[in-house]
């Protein structure tokens, strides 16, 4: 059976098509990633009024400076902790959910609707949860004797956001999760039970290595989502601080460029993370590739 192939010959229809996406591209992607390269190579005065070409100087004075390089320490922490939380839940969940026949519809709707929610709300819903005058969560924490409050204790703050950004994040990762479980052929997992295989055996060599595309897939893009995303929650709880704890790399980006009005350096660090991102992103491509020709 052949596929219909649509063609536009010498017409104007395919690209005015396109037109409205490449141009939404340009002005809010292409034109301020331009304008961020350039200014990284500036420095302007708070105002705006002029500005001087300094080359790679915001450049070497990052990776000399002590606070951007913490702020690199305590991004890859957050990172690393909201994406293995955020999909071992996840993983946890869309296993238990894909074991329901009759239900499974039901609890695939709730556990989605988390991710509807902004991450300003999600914040926002942790930080009041957590709040050390109103919140249930320090109450409870103070029975097992745990002096709660993250508005002077940076340890506890760092695991505010983790909590916060993870909670937002599961219902994205539960959704690929389950939709690779229920791509696995059931008759693979029955022979391996007619071999005496039990159900932990059984997920770990049968189960959980098929599903390590969209293992590797989400671990690219819930990386992405802390390095980006995450800025509405660090904003909304804990603002970077106490004594710049939470401080991450696209927060830092925020506070040296519009609240401390170092355009040049913010604009270097924004650079910067849209350079780890696109490496992040050639090297998912690489590893789909590879998949692909074998």
């Amino acid at each position: 059976m052949e596929t219909k192939r649509t063609t536009f010959p010498n017409s104007p229809l395919p690209y005015m098509l396109v037109a409205p996406q490449l141009i939404i591209t340009l002005i809010f992607f292409i034109w301020p990633a331009g304008q961020a390269v350039k200014s990284s190579f500036e420095r302007e005065d708070p105002f705006g009024l002029s500005t001087s070409f300094v080359g790679l100087l915001h450049y070497t004075r990052l990776f000399s400076d002590p606070d951007y390089l913490a702020a690199i320490g305590r991004t890859a922490v957050f990172a690393l902790a909201v994406t293995f939380i955020s999909m071992g839940l996840a993983l946890l969940l869309a296993t238990a959910v894909n074991r329901l026949i009759r239900s499974g519809t039901a609890y695939s709707t709730m556990l989605l609707w988390p991710y509807a929610v902004s991450p300003v709300v999600a914040g926002i819903l942790w930080w009041f949860i957590f709040n050390s005058s109103t919140g249930i969560l320090p109450y409870l924490l103070a029975y097992f004797g745990i002096d709660w409050d993250h508005q002077l204790n940076g340890d506890q703050a760092m695991i505010l956001i983790i909590i916060a950004a993870s909670w937002k994040q599961i219902s994205y990762n539960f959704l690929f999760f389950l939709a690779g479980l229920q791509s696995v052929p059931q008759s693979l997992s029955e022979a391996a039970a007619i071999d005496s295989a039990g159900p932990w055996k059984r997920f770990w060599t049968i189960v959980f290595p098929l599903l390590s595309p969209t293992t590797f897939f989400l671990m690219i893009v819930n990386l992405n989502y802390t390095m980006f995303d995450t800025f509405g929650i660090v904003d909304a709880t804990t603002a970077g601080g106490p004594n710049q704890a939470t401080n991450t790399l696209v927060y830092k980006v925020y506070a040296d460029g519009y609240i401390g009005l170092n355009i040049g350096s913010s604009s270097a660090q924004s650079v910067l993370l849209m350079l780890f991102v696109i490496g992040l992103t050639i090297i998912q491509f690489r590893y789909v590739e590879r998949r692909v020709q074998y």
